[in-house]
């Protein structure tokens, strides 16, 4: 039987919860530290609603650095590339085009896979033992492509027919007629039956929820700050006052770069600025099928009576207010893509920034301080990796001695 612990999970996002509840659901005492009033309005909150298992390649990809030429002067490019003179970006830059490689992009994305199937088994069980009201459902996702050759390309990378199943446009349209007006544009598709969908921010109330019903489990609001502490420790600090604890585990965003300063860490995060539509619609209107469009980098997921349209990347984004420009080309492409699911014009918008590094694959790990262990960098895949991440710094804490 693992030692009991007292443990301190610094920030109450999607990542920092199921942190939590995977550590309180191994007998650990957890502390959540979240600096605002509540849980899951960050990141969290407006996410696109997939849970993609099988399709999790990073970005940074062989021939992605060509592509950046055009995102640099289309306004409506679904990347959007705003260089500044900060050391940070041009830092993460510099390492994402180091990764822009066939041989990387594959390493990586057979890594995220591995998390991301780990994810999908833990919370299978999740919800057996009980978590639910989180509008769960196993739809498939279907992946179509405008462009033949980008098409041609993840054909090849199909490596299990009964998972990834090859369509044809006519094909795409029988598994999800709502699209069907799309047929005559499409290269093809790509369907994963295994694939669902959930309420990011719903499933973060649900976690909350549950957690509070455990004696083992604490919530304080306040902003924590890290300090170099004795014997190759740290100490976290709350609204000023010393936390006692036996290990932290930061899963704080992208803040977690200036947590771990005082410590003398450099965490590879930069901030990837993504947006995202809700629209009330009749159901009877809205597709049942997890639909992503590769080309135009949009993903549309059905929410209980909801449709969730998330997209659009931005490098260099300075905050996360919407930017009425993009909001309005999402609005645009919705509107030409599914016109029947509107109104879009009473849509409720959403931007976030999704902490990511540049290889894509996040940094769920120990540190050299020998108490503080992270779960960050998760960027677009936060919500499908978060269950798998969980479990991971739970098995790397009952591997540490006392």
């Amino acid at each position: 039987m693992p030692a009991k612990r007292t443990i301190t999970v610094v920030g109450g996002g999607v990542i920092g919860l199921t942190t939590a509840y995977a550590l309180i659901r191994a007998g650990h005492s957890v502390t959540l530290v979240e600096q605002e009033e509540h849980v899951g309005e960050q990141a969290s909150f407006g996410n696109g609603g997939q849970l993609s298992y099988r399709y999790v390649r990073p970005l940074a990809d062989a021939g992605v650095p060509l592509e950046a030429l055009s995102w640099m002067v289309r306004p409506d490019s679904p990347i959007s590339l705003r260089l500044r003179l900060d050391w940070k970006q041009w830092r993460w830059l510099t390492d994402f085009l180091l990764a822009c490689n066939a041989r990387t992009n594959s390493a990586n994305a057979a890594r995220l896979l591995k998390l991301a199937l780990q994810s999908q088994q833990a919370l299978h069980q999740w919800r057996q033992d009980g978590l639910a009201d989180f509008l769960w459902r196993k739809p498939g996702k279907l992946v179509v492509y405008r462009n033949a050759q980008k098409f041609s390309k993840a054909a090849k990378n199909v490596k299990n027919p009964q998972q990834e199943q090859v369509l044809t446009p006519a094909d795409c349209a029988r598994v999800e007629p709502a699209f069907a007006g799309l047929s005559p544009t499409l290269a093809g598709g790509i369907f994963s039956p295994d694939d669902e969908v959930a309420d990011c921010y719903l499933f973060c109330q649900s976690l909350l929820k549950s957690l509070q019903n455990s004696k083992e489990f604490r919530l304080i609001n306040g902003v924590a700050t890290l300090e170099a502490g004795q014997a190759g420790a740290c100490q976290v600090w709350v609204n000023g006052a010393l936390l006692p604890t036996d290990l932290v585990v930061l899963a704080a965003g992208l803040a977690s770069r200036t947590l771990v300063q005082p410590l003398g860490l450099t965490l590879p995060l930069y901030g990837l600025k993504g947006y995202s539509l809700t629209v009330e619609a009749d159901p009877v209107l809205l597709p049942d099928v997890s639909v992503t469009d590769y080309d135009n980098r949009v993903v549309y997921a059905r929410l209980g009576e909801r449709l969730r349209i998330a997209a659009m990347v931005d490098i260099g984004a300075l905050n996360a207010s919407p930017d009425p420009q993009r909001i309005a080309s999402l609005r645009h492409l919705a509107e030409e893509t599914l016109p029947a699911a509107g109104p879009y014009a009473s849509a409720v918008t959403w931007a976030g920034m999704r902490p990511a590094t540049p290889t894509g694959v996040p940094l769920v790990e120990r540190t050299q301080w020998r108490n503080l262990l992270l779960n960050v960098g998760h960027g677009a895949l936060g919500f499908t990796l978060s269950c798998g991440a969980a479990v991971t710094i739970r098995d790397l804490v009952e591997e540490m001695q006392p």
